[in-house]
């Protein structure tokens, strides 16, 4: 099982342990305070204050060095992450076994404290190497407890929590040390079996979603070329009609120009309903959008000019107000300005006459918020969390509007997510709904 020693993640799990070291750091100096202060135990405070410094300043050093690996990448990069959290680990058991030493020895209750260190192994390293760190424990512990019993080392009694000295006590030092160590092996026994059973299953449930990304990939690809071919006939199709509705093949009964009208709005809805799908699909099988900077102040006034007629000929009053602070950006500015477009047209279209839009673009630092509210029919509560779904629509969008496809806000989410950003709605059945773009600058 040496091969599912943890790899993918490990740079995390490492953070993790840094951020539990500066809580140890805090912990110690007040349980330093808390034993003197108020239980009035004595304690060697100034030497335990300086050993929780060091233990501060190599956690600081280690999260430096983990921030410098994590940027340049290196090939090697979880062979060095794996030795960095093995040192890590060693530092912890010698800094704990300084601690114990100089707070009273076998007689603190904090001695098993190396066993969350024996668990924090088991979950970071190989099963190998958790039990050459429970090996580490035993030894320090042992050398600890026999360097006092032989006075080797001062042992400083814990005056008013021990009515008498125990590191003279064979008997106790004997039993204590047989209880501790098998608990330290076992303690890695338990957790290692528990990590490689999960670092099975994780592996299992990588190779199934990646076996699903490649049926999902193929699946798209067969759809992109299914309505490639659609949208082909169906442009050869109105190419047949548009002419003989304008009457250039001759004149037509009220009849014929009836059936050939609607015959030619099916065919533009269907058209609609091809190219967002193929727009979908494009998206989904692209790796990675072709980006750079743009103005998102002179795209956001395109997108507007797009349904400002619109807008008007429902007497919808329809203002934006972009931060001072926000214009140049990185991304596809083609796909912003198409999905924020977009959002503003079915704002329109779902807005009664004489209602209002409103969109603000706020400076967030290093990212951008997009928002935009109107006062159309909203969605009902129990169908937000579908809404950005294919081909889903909400049932009041359905009665307002027959025709649909669907697909505009799952385009919204494909664009915004490629850009590695968040997009989400608020809204309220027969209020009005707010939909908010977040995208990193």
């Amino acid at each position: 099982m040496e091969n599912l020693a943890p790899r993918e993640g490990l740079i995390e799990r490492i953070y993790w342990l840094i951020r539990l070291r500066w809580i140890a750091v805090a912990g110690v100096i007040f349980t330093v305070l808390f034993a003197e202060k108020i239980v009035n135990i004595p304690l060697q405070s100034l030497t335990l204050y300086a050993i929780a410094a060091v233990l501060g300043v190599y956690n600081l050093i280690f999260f430096l060095y983990l921030n410098r690996i994590k940027r340049n990448n290196p090939p090697d990069l979880p062979t060095v992450a794996n030795r960095v959290a093995n040192i890590q680990i060693s530092f912890d058991l010698l800094s704990l076994t300084a601690l114990v030493h100089f707070s009273g020895g076998i007689e603190n209750p904090f001695v098993y404290y190396f066993i969350f260190h024996m668990i924090i192994a088991s979950i970071l390293l190989s099963r190998r190497a958790s039990y050459l760190q429970a090996t580490l424990a035993a030894f320090l512990f042992i050398l600890m407890v026999g360097m006092e019993y032989f006075n080797i080392l001062k042992h400083y009694h814990l005056e008013g929590f021990v009515s008498y000295s125990l590191h003279t006590n064979k008997i106790y030092i004997v039993g204590i040390s047989f209880v501790f160590i098998s608990t330290l092996y076992l303690a890695v026994y338990m957790a290692t079996s528990i990590s490689v059973k999960l670092r099975q299953k994780e592996k299992i449930l990588k190779e199934a979603n990646l076996l699903l990304e490649e049926k999902d990939r193929i699946k798209s690809n067969y759809v992109l070329r299914v309505s490639h071919d659609i949208k082909e006939h169906l442009s050869a199709i109105q190419g047949c009609l548009d002419p003989v509705l304008q009457g250039l093949t001759g004149e037509l009964n009220p009849g014929q120009k009836d059936l050939v009208r609607r015959s030619s709005e099916r065919t533009g809805k269907l058209m609609s309903f091809v190219k967002a799908l193929l727009e979908i699909t494009r998206i989904k099988l692209s790796k990675e959008m072709e980006t750079g900077p743009f103005s998102l102040r002179k795209t956001v006034e395109n997108a507007v000019n797009f349904v400002e007629a619109r807008a008007k000929d429902k007497d919808i009053r329809l203002s934006y107000n972009i931060d001072p602070a926000v214009d140049i950006i990185t991304g596809a500015q083609i796909y912003i300005e198409e999905t924020i477009a977009n959002l503003l047209a079915n704002s329109v279209k779902y807005t009664p006459k004489g209602g209002k839009i409103e969109m603000k673009i706020k400076d967030k630092g290093d990212r951008v918020l997009i928002q935009l509210s109107d006062t159309g029919i909203g969605i009902p509560k129990d169908e937000i969390p579908r809404v950005f779904e294919e081909f889903y629509r909400a049932r009041n969008a359905k009665e307002m509007e027959r025709d649909g496809t669907g697909l505009g806000l799952a385009i919204a989410k494909e664009v915004v997510e490629k850009h590695k950003g968040k997009i989400w709605v608020e809204s309220e059945e027969g209020k009005g709904s707010t939909f908010s773009i977040l995208l990193p600058k």
